[in-house]
């Protein structure tokens, strides 16, 4: 994979196909590869005239793995996304971010809105805002010696991905820290572009969609049935949503 430095840390990323640039950010525990082209998200973007452009965030994937806590807060991995636009000599263009990567997608809107032409937030609704408490039962998940030590339902759903995608654990356990960084309700108040909201039916991690999207100036909230948090990702209707809802906002 391709990489370059983003605030002297090795970011790696991938560009697929032509077309209008797209940047997809993924989500906690995850990698560009595992989030988009392991769920059919780069083809369908791809077969739809996109260029789909994956990263790997910091701490993940082929990116350089940090242990500082301080060093993974979202407003942080969203310079990242940004750097990498200027890398790639793109102004502007619109970004898919699943769950941390729709938190990271959101502090690119808000930090940088001429930067994002319109926003798909998967996996994140209200939580954005109001955070969410179990950060200590992941990263006693991720530290523990063993899986047969894990008896937290949330915390094996963890452990089980980090495992199962070779991740450094060390790593995600420093990024679950900070990564969880909450906006305000003034701040998301702030963001002016268009953003979908979507959220699985059966998600009990991200927040209701409805709340977000109404307090965003062009918000829309899309709901992806009989779907939890970790089985929403590449549910084709989510696509189909994202797709029609991009090219209403070209």
């Amino acid at each position: 994979m391709p990489s370059f430095l983003s605030d002297g840390i090795s970011i790696a990323y991938q560009v697929h196909g032509q077309g209008r640039p797209v940047l997809c950010i993924h989500g906690f525990g995850s990698s560009g590869k595992v989030n988009w082209l392991d769920t059919g998200w780069v083809q369908t973007l791809t077969e739809a005239g996109y260029q789909a452009i994956t990263l790997d965030n910091r701490g993940h994937g082929a990116s350089r793995k940090l242990y500082d806590t301080q060093l993974y807060f979202a407003h942080q991995m969203a310079e990242d996304a940004a750097n990498l636009l200027d890398h790639l000599g793109i102004r502007a263009a619109p970004v898919i971010g699943y769950s941390m990567g729709a938190r990271i997608a959101a502090f690119l809107a808000l930090n940088h809105p001429d930067r994002v032409t319109a926003s798909v937030w998967g996996g994140m609704g209200l939580n954005l805002i109001s955070g969410l408490a179990d950060s200590e039962t992941i990263i006693s998940a991720l530290t523990a010696e063993s899986l047969s030590q894990v008896t937290d339902r949330i915390g094996r759903q963890f452990r089980i991905f980090a495992d199962h995608n070779k991740a450094d654990k060390a790593a995600l356990a420093a990024c679950m820290v900070s990564s969880r960084e909450p906006m305000s309700e003034a701040q998301v108040r702030q963001i002016a572009g268009p953003v979908l909201v979507a959220v699985g039916a059966d998600d009990d991690m991200a927040g209701a969609p409805e709340p977000l999207a109404a307090l965003l100036r062009q918000g829309e909230a899309f709901t992806i049935a009989r779907r939890d948090h970790m089985r929403a990702t590449g549910d084709p209707t989510f696509k189909q949503a994202a797709l029609a809802f991009l090219e209403r906002h070209a």
